[in-house]
C-alpha cells in the first residue's frame, strides 16, 4: 500500500484492476476544507491518460512490477524472441507488446521487460543505440553540420533525420526516446 501523500512522478499504483503511473501531481491544502493531491495518471497497458483527486494521505494498493533484462536473440515470423539473461528461458513478444520502439530492435540487443504478474506491460530499450546507415542520399561538398537534415533509413529500417554530411556505411547513434541523431560512433 502507498500513501497519496508519498505520490511522485513515475509511482505504479494499481486502480480499477490496472496498473497506472502517476504522470504529474500536486498536493492541495485549500485554506478551508481537507488536503488532497491532485494527480494524472496514465495507464500503463493502453497508454491512457486520466485526471484524478485522491484525498490527503488515501492509502492505494502499489502495483508489483517485477522488471528483468532479456536479449534479442532473433525474430520468428511475428514474433520477437527474447532470452531471460538470469533464467536463459525464452519469451515471444510481439510488434504490439513492445510498442513503437520496436523499429530500433536489433538481435543481440538487452532491453528491460517489465511485467506485472504474467502481463507484460512495456519494453524499455537503451536511451541510445548505434545504428548502421543503409539508405540515404549522398552527402555533397560542402554539406555542413549546420546546413541542415535529410532523412536515412538505419539497419533496422527506422527513419532518422541527419546531417547532411551523412554517408551510406556510417555508425550513429540514435536517441530511441526523441528518434532524433545524436552523432558518429566513437572511432568511426
Amino acid at each position: 500500500m502507498i500513501s497519496s501523500n508519498d505520490f511522485r512522478s513515475g509511482v505504479s499504483i494499481e486502480l480499477d484492476g490496472s496498473v497506472w503511473r502517476v504522470v504529474e501531481f500536486l498536493h492541495v491544502k485549500p485554506g478551508k476544507g481537507a488536503a488532497f493531491v491532485r494527480t494524472k495518471l496514465k495507464n500503463a497497458q493502453s497508454g491512457s491518460v486520466i485526471e484524478r483527486t485522491f484525498r490527503a494521505g488515501e492509502s492505494l494498493p502499489q502495483a508489483n512490477l517485477e522488471k528483468s533484462v532479456m536479449q534479442h536473440t532473433y525474430k520468428e515470423g511475428e514474433q520477437y524472441v527474447f532470452m531471460d539473461m538470469d533464467t536463459y528461458e525464452e519469451s515471444n513478444l510481439t510488434k504490439a507488446q513492445i510498442g513503437d520502439r520496436v523499429k530500433y530492435l536489433k538481435e543481440g540487443m538487452e532491453v528491460n521487460v517489465v511485467r506485472w504478474g504474467e502481463q507484460i506491460l512495456e519494453v524499455e530499450l537503451p536511451n541510445s543505440v548505434v545504428l548502421e546507415i543503409t539508405e540515404t542520399d549522398p552527402g555533397l561538398k560542402g554539406d555542413t553540420a549546420t546546413g541542415g537534415t535529410k532523412p536515412a533509413i538505419v539497419e533496422t529500417g527506422a527513419q532518422v533525420m541527419v546531417p547532411l554530411f551523412i554517408t551510406i556505411g556510417e555508425r550513429i547513434k540514435i536517441d530511441t526516446r526523441s528518434d532524433s541523431y545524436l552523432g558518429r560512433e566513437s572511432g568511426s
